[in-house]
Order: C-alpha cells, then structure tokens, then sequence
C-alpha cells in the first residue's frame, strides 16, 4: 500500500473515533467514570470526594493537553510538511475534545467543595472557549494563541485548585482512554 493512501486510511480511522467519541462526551450528567457518588448525608465525604475527583479530572486534562498539543506543537509536529504531521493532529485534536470534555466534568466536581467552587467559578468562560479549538486542531489550523489558550487554562485551573487545597498533578491519559 502506498504511503499517501496509508496515511489516508489512518487520518480517516481516527477522524472517525474522534467523531464518536466527542459525540459521546457531550452528556455533561454522566458520572466520570468509576468513582462512587458522595451520598447527601455526609457533607465531609461529599468535599473529599470533589476534591479528589476534581484532581483527577483537572489532572488528566493538563496531562493530555501537555503531551499531546504543546509538546507535539513546540516539536514542530504541527507545522506543514512535518513528518508525522496528520497523525499528530489528530491526536491533538482527540486531546483537545478530551481536556474539554475532563475540564467541564472538573468544574462540576468543584460544585461540591464551597472553597474549590469558589475558586473555580471564574473559569468557567475560559474553559467555555477551549470547546471549538479540539476541531481547530484536529483540522490544522492551530497556531501561538490556540496552544497559548490551552495552557493558560490548564494553568489557572491548577492554580484555583491548588489555592483551594487541590494539587492538580498531571496524568497522562493512555491513548484508549482519549478515545473512550
């Protein structure tokens, strides 16, 4: 198979798991993932709970946009003529679907700690205004300020989070859990 029509059939196979995928992650209602529910009648377990989701969640947002935009962007892996540049994009933009979708669920765990929603509330128009940029990159259009805003989001919600008593630390999602 020749290495243009290879590369096609790629480009078009994760294309079409990012379609599903993103298609997926838009209920906002859905648990993320196996982690219990606090019950309403313990208000200390409910914080403790926030927090922790709060911090795996933000934690895999920063994790995936790190490894997957800005690392892969300051490469040069983005740039036209770039070796790997198509599978590069994709991924980037799988990561770019995946730390939206992990920010606004990060948002809705700080709901549950007074102090971390008092902290995270400022940010919700930022993370708001990361949601297009997964199709920009997925589609090649990225450039300083598309990278530059995924960052200082990234940033400002550790920031909330640490200043609330929630160290994010990143996590790098596997590649099965960008997709799923």
């Amino acid at each position: 198979m020749p290495r243009g029509v290879s590369r096609g059939v790629v480009a078009l196979l994760l294309s079409c798991t990012l379609l599903l995928t993103t298609a997926a992650c838009n209920d906002d209602t859905k648990s993320t993932g196996g982690a219990a529910t606090p019950s309403a009648s313990a208000s200390f377990e409910q914080q403790k709970l926030a927090k922790t989701r709060f911090v795996a969640n933000a934690g895999l947002a920063a994790g995936a946009t790190y490894q997957w935009i800005v690392k892969p962007y300051r490469a040069g892996k983005f740039k036209k003529g770039a070796d790997g540049r198509t599978f590069a994009l994709v991924k980037a933009g799988l990561a770019g679907a995946f730390t939206y979708n992990r920010l606004k669920a990060a948002l809705n765990n700080a709901k549950g700690d007074p102090l971390l929603s008092k902290a995270v509330a400022p940010l919700a128009a930022g993370i708001e205004s990361l949601k297009e940029l997964g199709t920009k990159l997925r589609k090649g259009e990225v450039g300083d300020a598309d990278v530059g805003a995924f960052e200082s989001v990234i940033n400002s919600v550790k920031d909330a989070g640490r200043s609330a008593g929630a160290e994010v630390v990143d996590q790098v999602p596997s590649t099965s859990q960008l997709g799923g």
